[in-house]
């Protein structure tokens, strides 16, 4: 069969045996059914919100209002979206209350990702969002480098940093309109993750997004009993332990294509399990009948984490891992993975201007696998240039590009081997440990020849990147797994 793959800004066509399977995220597998009115059901979540009093009973005329919100990385821009929804209807409830605009702030938990420039702000909150509070300074970025609105509160219980952005601190009620989305990082987004990771600051990210956190076995394949998880949780409780106040979560499930299956509202350690056991129904996906030996994916140039994702080979080799996380449950112990991307030496400097020199320090002084690169976390972290980068002209922190690495190594972990099809530089690719070849079927001839035999279950993902993934499972793996992560399905 004939099987179309992102490649760069297109597409790379590969003849496949008869035998492979393709999934493709609410096709192969339809979704649960999406909300039809999709204001109605918030603004019922909204005055029902699960373990804490409405914002109607608790938001008086001078109360101070953050509302925040996460970044274009996921959730939608559509007039219906999550966060467009979500935010007006909330102001909707606060402006009853009597509470006055000039006290409230809108606020992208942007965490160690890029600072949203204005134009992501108006896609992300639409017009009437962004013109109502935009223009007298009402949405700001977190910025996890302004000492003068962080504020350190300790340390958890099992002795991690938590410092966290001032204007929610100081705020009467804190505001998280999140997203319960299939996430490689702790199973899901929004609730506790979005608190954990959307505005603090490095140091407490660098409690979870780590070797000793991420190579552990309970990360791979994805669940939301992973010890990263648990570290989400403790560190969003002591921000509400020191603050004195429950964060208000307002979390959408979502589908493929971003539109809500259901809201839920309230205090995340008693929100977010319900929303977990809605969302597995879309995310952990009960499809396989077999292991597969080799899964095929294509990179295209420009996804989630900005353009360049797909070429510059650090972003390109967590954004493998993150596959390999997802779909673990139905990989052989010998599986390999064929990628194609151009992977042309496009590092995309401005975006992540650290990461050439990463790669470049990856190369010597004994730098033999990525967890290697770990030691290297503070002196990047702390790098005067790069954090004007990320304050000044939209660039990713610099540590963030350590949590990538981490990933990254998972993929090696995992897998006999990892191909790259199709390199415009494949140099990058082997330096990265990484196979190349021309085409896919040369990869899969060499893979066949030296890894997976004769006759390997193949699993084709054709639009791994360009929709919203899930994670795949086994038919029967609800009943056979005796681990913890059987809590909720296979999350």
């Amino acid at each position: 069969m004939k099987i179309e793959f992102e490649y760069g800004q297109g597409l790379m066509a590969a003849q496949l045996p008869e035998s492979t399977d393709v999934f493709i995220p609410g096709q192969t597998v339809l979704d649960p059914p999406f909300l039809v009115d999709v204001y109605e059901a918030t603004r019922i979540s909204l005055k029902n919100p699960i373990g804490m009093q409405p914002l109607s009973e608790i938001a008086s005329k001078d109360s101070k209002i953050t509302i925040v919100f996460p970044d274009r990385v996921k959730g939608g821009e559509q007039d219906t979206s999550h966060r467009k929804v979500a935010i007006k209807l909330v102001l909707e409830e606060l402006y009853e209350c009597g509470v006055m605009k000039k006290n409230i702030l809108l606020i992208c938990s942007n965490g160690l990702h890029r600072r949203s420039p204005k134009e992501d702000l108006l896609a992300i909150l639409g017009n009437d969002l962004f013109y109502e509070f935009y223009p007298s300074g009402q949405i700001i970025n977190h910025d996890s480098e302004d000492y003068d609105h962080l504020i350190d509160l300790g340390k958890t219980e099992n002795g991690d940093p938590v410092i966290m952005n001032k204007y929610v601190y100081d705020s009467d009620i804190a505001i998280m309109i999140g997203h319960t989305m299939g996430n490689p990082y702790g199973g899901y987004s929004g609730g506790y993750k979005h608190c954990a990771t959307g505005i603090t600051h490095w140091r407490s990210i660098a409690s979870h997004h780590v070797p000793d956190i991420m190579h552990r076995s309970d990360f791979t394949p994805v669940s939301s009993n992973s010890t990263m998880r648990k570290k989400f949780d403790e560190i969003s409780m002591h921000m509400e332990n020191c603050m004195g106040k429950k964060f208000f979560c307002c979390d959408a499930v979502l589908d493929t294509k971003s539109r809500q299956i259901e809201v839920f509202s309230g205090y995340a350690k008693e929100m977010q399990p319900l929303a977990w056991k809605v969302a597995d129904r879309r995310t952990y996906v009960h499809w396989a009948t077999k292991k597969y030996d080799v899964m095929i994916f294509g990179a295209p140039q420009a996804f989630h984490y900005g353009n360049g994702m797909g070429t510059n080979p650090i972003m390109l080799m967590q954004a493998i891992s993150a596959q390999v996380v997802r779909h673990k449950r139905v990989l052989s112990d010998k599986c390999v993975i064929i990628c194609p991307s151009i992977c042309n030496g496009y590092f995309h400097d401005e975006l992540w201007p650290y990461t050439r020199d990463m790669f470049d320090k990856f190369m010597k002084d004994y730098m033999n696998t990525l967890p290697d690169m770990n030691r290297y976390g503070e002196y990047f972290a702390t790098n005067e240039a790069y954090i004007r980068s990320y304050r000044f002209s939209n660039a990713f922190h610099p540590f963030h590009g350590f949590s990538m690495i981490s990933s990254a190594h998972i993929a090696e972990m995992n897998t006999s081997a990892i191909y790259i099809v199709g390199a415009q530089e494949p140099g990058i690719a082997r330096a990265m440990g990484m196979k190349t070849r021309a085409t896919i079927e040369e990869a899969l001839e060499d893979a066949i020849k030296k890894y997976v035999g004769k006759d390997p279950n193949i699993l084709a993902l054709p639009l791994a990147f360009k929709t919203s993934s899930v994670h795949l499972c086994m038919t029967h793996q609800i009943n056979d797994e005796k681990t913890e992560d059987t809590q909720y399905g296979c999350g």
